[in-house]
């Protein structure tokens, strides 16, 4: 066999062992009892426990018992975090924690398929109650879960608020102290889920209702109703909100809790409830009876004077009948007055005062009990599982919980003392034996010799308390139903006949003198496994005797409200046959409790607290003994010490130590025995300090552990410096081979990838070399699949040119010359292009310029090739107007009114008669034309009575504008002559809408000069530009040639 080295969990997880602490011993102490060097002494087991303390490590085992030491304050161990740190892990893997128990506990019930139970003890105060809802919050988080085992889970964690606020109470040493043993069974069916739960409980403390110690509370569910309930609740129950008006909650003289919330605390109750499934109706008749005990408190009595006695308060009375649903005139009786039975007859006798008042807070009591008792019962309705396959319990495993009082020592110790204690003897009795018994199991099983255990065997003190006919509680018994006067004082005479000789019992009668001067004449005094205890026998036997009147009995037995009458059952008043005394029903509920124990296999949890202040970060070490020496730690810790104080699994040990000796590290290559062998021989222990097992190896003294630890933490930088040399030299080497492996794949690859690329680019190029020239010999056949391709490329071809030689402007007019097959296509291409061109072209011009554009447009059509100055006239821009404004006379801006000047220019009118010049503005707006002299209107054109605009054919500037004969107005057509004769004539024909009216004339122009008078122009060339009156009285115009190369 190879062994690798490696403690591997069940899922394959490496973990850290607890034994890496012990090297900070010195500082945080050790993490189990078991290895402390003086074991038998008490000041370094409390010494280790306030080093952990005080670095917040509440948490410490005694071998597989878990001592905590309640912190007084929130610690962040607790997360989910946390659970899952501890899920699956070996018990000694990590450090002590509640959640190591309770995985350790439930991964032995899946595995070994037995039955489990955790026992939880510690005095009040010691955190018992939050170790308990720990272990059901883990259980409830990290099972396997449905709906209905969801809706298990929540139910089961509401319980417990529910069952505080009905069995806890506010004690002078825990604000919220439990105040009943309670063992809780949670069952899982074969996948580990939880199917179901169910509640034992033990002697609650019923005394509490009608009576507590100064600084103490009742039950937290007064205050909580009184607090927290709304107006219309305390309405309908008849309660008000002090406190202090109810005669059960004044003893204590402690109304109010600074740490606890008694509102909210009361919507937790009421939210726990509903989620545990109680009825509206439940609540309401549960409440009822919570009202009523506070209403039996305050019904007080009178005595008349011949002794009989009355009820002084009838109110009280009222309120009791309306809530218990009973008869007020019967439920009056029955308290003032008791029912005898003598050789057949009934008689009715009265009650003294003191026997009425008893017989009141006996009913308090007992109505509260039995409810309690009740809501249990109806909690593990809830809880019950839901299949019936379940329902014996055969078919599923158990995980066992008991939170149960601790040894209680008390200035004033009476009988629930003694029964706590007395619990508390017993469950001593069983650990010890169990824990034996486990030892001696794992040394049997590893084939170590069993070495007897010297031990303290309380049995008996056990013997003592419950001995048939002998016993402390056999005698109460016999006391209470000894005819004639008894009282608690004759009971302690008959213990001191009876026990007087054993040596665990003392009273002040049978002690020596220096224990006289401490015990009371009243006092009887135990020597408990735990130390000496003094009881007080005041109230033995009415505590022990617990009755209830017959008559009160028959009335609640007739109660409307279902809770009272399940709970007084018409049955007991029948049955005339006494029933148990309270002692013997705690004794036989023992018996059965310790039966269920010792049918499971047991885990403990030792609870301590470290101060009586409550304060965090205190460790009071006289508390701190008191509580160790009542938990039986110490005894605990021998009997666990008794063999070997240490104990590992080979794999774990040779994992953890193999690298102290040469030939274990760093594997070890054979069996598991022979490699642990071989460590510890190299190690030096002698054949006294260890044995090895069949799997484990067992060291009898800390030291040894210590010493091999020391050993490994010394020897940790020359592991390191070698694991850090072998793992820089291993990742260098594989680094080299993976680079060297990557330029391997990438040259293989490239090189690959390059010859596929070149036989592929020949294929392609073959390919393409026949099908062009099959496509060249099929060239002019129609389209087809032998020259498809061919055809394809010379398109192709002829586009990929045409897009690299389009035109780049409209005045660009060449264009790549198609192949005859793309004739058609080219030219509606280029027709395409051209009007693409010209969009984009227009598109930018600007909105002046697009109207300059407009008007060379419309002096092209009328001037191209006509008259010889309009190509010099093409590049010269026009203007908007050839006037400056300060040249138009004002005058004549205001005689023109709203018709704006759009154009002016100066131009030379020439007489129609005689031809003489005249210098002349022409005015063009939108609607008409006029000639002005300096300030004055000579003339008004309008465009629509134009007839025609006539120009001559060479570079002079005359023109004439024809006007109607007809119009009298006019005097007929007008001669001018202006230098810019081109823009004048188009802007004029564009505004007169008169383009397709003007008339160029390339020798004469004929004008009108008066009504059937008309005149004549010449045009003539010559080397000057002259205007003159010419023969025949004819206006001659001698224009120059002009050169337009």
């Amino acid at each position: 066999m190879r062994y690798q080295g490696r403690e591997v969990d069940v899922e394959g997880r490496v973990r850290l062992v607890m034994e890496s602490a012990l090297t900070a011993r010195d500082r945080v102490g050790v993490q189990d009892f078991v290895l402390l060097e003086n074991y038998n002494s008490e000041a370094a087991f409390i010494e280790n426990l306030r080093r952990r303390f005080g670095e917040n490590l509440i948490y410490t085992y005694i071998g597989s018992v878990l001592v905590s030491v309640n912190p007084y304050k929130e610690l962040e161990i607790y997360s989910k975090q946390q659970m899952d740190r501890y899920r699956g892990v070996s018990f000694y893997e990590i450090s002590p924690h509640i959640y190591a128990l309770s995985d350790n506990t439930y991964r032995a019930m899946r595995t070994e398929r037995k039955d489990q139970c955790i026992l939880i003890s510690g005095e009040s105060g010691a955190g018992k109650t939050e170790a308990s809802k720990k272990i059901l919050l883990y259980y409830a988080v990290t099972c396997p879960t449905n709906d209905h085992m969801a809706t298990l889970g929540e139910r089961l964690l509401q319980s417990n608020p529910v069952l505080e606020a009905f069995g806890n109470a506010k004690t002078l040493r825990n604000d919220n102290s439990s105040r009943f043993g309670k063992y809780m069974d949670v069952q899982f069916d074969f996948r580990g889920a939880p199917v179901g739960s169910h509640i034992l409980n033990y002697l609650l403390e019923k005394s509490r209702v009608v009576h507590q110690n100064h600084g103490e509370r009742n039950f937290h569910i007064f205050y909580q109703l009184l607090d927290g309930g709304d107006d219309d609740l305390l309405t309908t129950l008849d309660l008000e909100r002090n406190p202090q008006n109810y005669h059960y909650l004044v003893k204590g003289n402690c109304p109010r809790l600074s740490s606890v919330s008694d509102k909210n605390n009361w919507k937790v109750v009421i939210k726990a409830l509903s989620v545990i499934g109680f009825t509206e109706e439940d609540v309401q008749k549960l409440l009822n009876i919570i009202a009523s005990v506070l209403h039996l408190g305050n019904t007080q009595f009178g005595e008349g004077e011949e002794g009989e006695t009355y009820i002084t308060t009838e109110t009280q009375i009222t309120n009791l009948a309306k809530l218990l649903g009973v008869d007020g005139s019967a439920l009056r009786e029955a308290l003032t007055h008791k029912k005898l039975t003598a050789k057949g007859e009934e008689m009715i006798s009265p009650l003294s005062f003191e026997q009425a008042v008893s017989a009141r807070d006996a009913l308090a009591k007992a109505v509260y009990g039995r409810t309690f008792t009740w809501l249990v019962e109806k909690i593990n309705q809830s809880l019950a599982p839901k299949e019936e396959i379940y329902h014996s319990g055969k078919a599923c495993s158990v995980i066992g919980l008991l939170d149960i009082y601790g040894f209680e020592v008390l200035q004033h110790n009476s009988f629930e003392q003694f029964c706590i204690n007395y619990c508390n003897e017993k469950l001593q009795q069983l650990f010890i034996e169990l824990t034996l018994r486990s030892e001696q199991e794992e040394y049997e099983t590893e084939g170590i010799a069993w070495e007897t255990v010297q031990y303290f065997d309380n049995k008996i003190i056990c013997d003592l308390i419950e001995e048939k006919h002998k016993g402390i509680i056999s005698i109460l018994d016999e006391e209470c139903l000894r005819p004639g006067e008894t009282c608690d004082v004759s009971f302690l005479e008959k213990l001191e006949d009876t026990l007087g000789g054993h040596p665990h019992f003392v009273t002040h009668k049978l002690a020596n003198g220096k224990t006289r001067r401490v015990m009371s004449r009243e006092e009887f005094r135990l020597l408990h496994y735990a130390g000496e205890v003094n009881y007080n026998v005041n109230g033995f036997l009415d505590k022990n005797n617990d009755s209830l009147s017959r008559n009160l009995k028959e009335v609640m037995c007739q109660s409307d409200n279902q809770i009272l009458s399940h709970c007084f059952r018409r049955e007991e008043v029948i049955d005339q046959k006494r029933p148990e005394m309270a002692a013997t029903q705690f004794k036989n509920s023992l018996t059965k409790l310790m039966e269920i124990l010792m049918s499971k296999e047991p885990s403990y949890v030792r609870c301590i607290k470290p101060n009586d202040a409550k304060q965090p970060g205190r460790f009071d070490e006289v508390l701190v003994r008191h509580q160790v020496k009542y938990l039986g730690l110490m005894e605990n810790l021998r009997v666990r010490r008794a063999g070997f104080a240490y104990r590992r699994r080979f794999e774990a040990f040779l994992q953890r130590y193999k690298p102290l000796c040469p030939e274990t590290w760093p594997n070890w290559h054979g069996r598991l025995a022979d490699g642990v062998s071989t460590l510890v021989n190299h190690l030096g222990y002698k054949p006294e300090e260890y044995k090895l097992g069949r799997s484990k190896i067992f060291i009898r003294f800390p030291k040894t552990l210590f010493t091999t630890e020391d050993a490994l933490e010394a020897k940790k930088p020359d592991i390191a410096l070698a694991l850090q040399t072998s793992w820089r030299g291993y990742r260098e080497r594989a680094k080299y081979q993976r680079i060297r492996h990557a330029v391997i794949v990438i040259q293989s690859g490239w090189r690959g990838m390059k010859a596929r690329r070149r036989a592929r680019r020949r294929r392609q190029a073959a390919e393409l070399i026949r099908r062009l020239i099959k496509g060249f010999i099929y060239r002019h056949e129609e389209y087809c699949p032998e020259n498809e391709y061919f055809l394809d490329h010379i398109r192709f071809s002829f586009l990929k040119n045409l897009r690299k030689n389009l035109p780049t402007n409209v005045l660009d007019k060449s264009w790549p010359v198609p192949p005859p097959l793309l004739v058609e296509a080219s030219e509606h291409l280029r027709r395409l292009n051209m009007r693409n061109m010209v969009m984009k072209y227009c598109r930018r011009v600007q909105p002046e310029w697009k109207k300059q554009m407009m008007q060379k447009v419309v002096a092209s059509e009328i001037f191209k090739d006509q008259k010889d100055s309009y190509p010099q006239s093409v590049g010269r821009l026009f203007l908007d107007s050839r006037l400056e404004r300060e040249q138009i006379s004002l005058k004549v801006v205001q005689t023109l009114g709203n018709d704006k000047v759009q154009y002016g220019v100066p131009v030379v009118k020439y007489d129609r008669r005689g031809f003489k010049p005249r210098p002349r503005q022409l005015l063009l707006t939108n609607t008409f034309a006029v000639l002005v002299d300096r300030t004055k209107i000579k003339q008004k054109i309008d465009y629509s009575a134009l007839r025609g605009i006539s120009v001559g054919s060479l570079s002079d500037g005359m023109f004439v504008l024809h006007m109607p004969n007809e119009d009298t107005k006019q005097k007929g057509d007008v001669v001018l002559h202006c230098n810019h004769v081109i823009e004048l004539v188009t802007k004029l024909a564009m505004m007169a809408s008169k383009v397709n009216y003007v008339n160029i004339s390339p020798g004469s122009i004929r004008f009108a000069v008066a009504r059937g008078k008309e005149g004549i122009i010449d045009f003539i060339r010559g080397s000057e530009l002259k205007v003159a009156k010419g023969k025949r009285g004819h206006l001659l115009v001698t224009a120059p040639r002009i050169n337009n190369t």
